[in-house]
């Protein structure tokens, strides 16, 4: 390692710490060593192929600006990858890219006839066990379990702790967007990473999957695509739905999962719907979906929203009333990234603004974000303008009280909520009094019948359904 080098490439550390984040630094740039500068020619050895494919395909134009910034704008950068450690009598064996002529004690170039493509070089060293593709913040510890996917994480965490031994080869989770199926199956994969077995895990969209087996046809490397997925021990495919229609990379993905099945090792897909419902797949891979354990994710109950965003909260070290997790938690009822939204939305206003959190900042903040309270007609319009329409104060729709003329505006107020936001029947509930869900089936059901029945009563109902239509066009 000559001196040039390494200061060279200390400085193009400097530049390619201002573009990339922390994690990104350590994993990626902090294990490559300087290995001689030659002119404007500066050569560095990474770990593993894994490793220089990694740099290729996602940070490419860091490289390049960090070198052009360096060396000048004849800047070039070559790779020495270590394909074999070597031992006490045997050297490593590194391999050069892009070819070059030149050689050192260390270093041999195979002929062109003996160029092997990237798969085939991959070896599973210990530096290959660290590139996974996945993303260390998803793990057990931050994945809040609920009514809506405890059969689906229990389900993860005993293939987390024996992968390919239990009946659930393959798992399949499947369920909609932002319901948290990416985090669960990295959340396996890095329990399995790191669990004192040394196993190759890797995540991989099946997007990727796909691309990756275009490229090997056009190279001619089908083989080594094949020989480098048949080496891992834990496969994690996300979004396989998106593999229909695809009749070639299906017919390659239906032999690495019988290699990978029959070896025993573990296979965990994602996808938006289960076996039974994925159109343009064949028959014969869905039945193989079904060998193991489909477990779906739900959207997250009340009680879930409300552990998801205490524990957001206390990571941020931010507190949080009662009252504002509440709201959030029957208001955003969706998903969990939509909920993860508002609550960084929230922390950054008032962060910005340095103001408090409180129920008026979080109404603002969600004026802004939830689809039915983007429109003009939210719950609290409508409580308003029913008040006014039957003289009587908002805070009654709220209360206990049990008068006629109240609790018929109260049920109107709740029949307008339902028929013009997308709130849910406890999320409705919840804004008039904390009442449960059954008490708005009872008020829209009350309303219905006195507009069929009562026509002084159908009249009030087409007045105010009027200010409502006009108000959202």
């Amino acid at each position: 390692m000559s001196s040039e080098a390494t200061a060279v490439w200390s400085e193009c550390l400097r530049v390619i710490e201002q573009h990339v984040n922390e994690q990104s630094y350590s994993t990626w740039f902090k294990p490559i060593n300087p290995v001689r500068l030659e002119g404007s020619s500066l050569t560095i050895q990474v770990p593993s192929q894994f490793f220089y494919e990694w740099l290729e395909d996602n940070y490419v134009q860091v490289l390049k600006l960090a070198i052009k910034s360096i060396l000048g704008p004849n800047g070039r950068l070559e790779y020495a990858v270590v394909v074999d450690r070597g031992n006490s009598q045997n050297q490593p064996y590194v391999v050069s890219y892009p070819q070059s002529n030149s050689s050192s004690p260390n270093k041999k170039v195979p002929e062109k006839t003996d160029h092997k493509s990237p798969f085939e070089m991959q070896s599973l060293n210990s530096d290959m066990l660290l590139q996974s593709n996945l993303n260390p913040n998803y793990t057990f510890s931050t994945y809040i379990e609920g009514d809506c996917n405890r059969l689906a994480r229990s389900a993860g965490f005993a293939v987390a702790t024996k992968p390919g031994i239990t009946s659930f080869n393959p798992l399949m989770v499947y369920g909609g967007v932002g319901l948290g199926k990416t985090h669960l199956v990295q959340a396996i994969g890095n329990e399995i990473k790191n669990s004192p077995e040394e196993k190759f895990v890797l995540y991989v969209s099946s997007e990727k999957f796909v691309n990756q087996f275009m490229d090997s046809i056009k190279d001619g490397n089908v083989k080594s695509f094949t020989n480098f997925y048949m080496q891992v021990d834990v496969l994690i495919i996300d979004d396989i739905q998106f593999l229909a229609g695809k009749d070639r990379t299906q017919e390659m993905f239906f032999h690495i999962f019988n290699h990978l099945h029959q070896s025993k090792k573990q296979i965990i897909m994602t996808s938006d719907c289960p076996p039974k419902d994925l159109k343009g797949l064949e028959e014969r891979l869905l039945s193989r979906f079904k060998w193991g354990l489909t477990a779906d994710l739900q959207m997250p109950d009340f009680e879930t929203r409300v552990a998801i965003i205490r524990r957001k909260m206390q990571s941020e070290g931010i507190y949080i009333p009662d009252d504002v997790i509440e709201y959030l938690a029957y208001t955003v009822d969706t998903n969990v990234r939509e909920l993860e939204g508002v609550m960084i939305s929230l922390i950054a206003h008032a962060s910005l603004n340095r103001v408090e959190i409180d129920l008026t900042l979080a109404k603002t903040i969600m004026k802004n974000i939830v689809k039915d309270i983007e429109t003009e007609v939210g719950i609290d319009y409508i409580q308003k303008t029913v008040s006014e329409y039957f003289d009587i104060k908002i805070d009654d729709l709220k209360a206990k009280t049990r008068k006629k003329e109240i609790v018929t505006a109260r049920q109107v107020a709740m029949y307008f909520s339902k028929e013009f936001t997308n709130h849910s029947l406890k999320s409705i509930g919840y804004h008039f009094g904390g009442r449960d869900h059954s008490t708005v089936i009872h008020a829209v059901q009350t309303v219905n019948d006195l507009i069929e029945t009562d026509t002084t009563f159908r009249n009030s109902v087409n007045d105010l359904k009027k200010k409502f239509k006009m108000r959202s066009y």
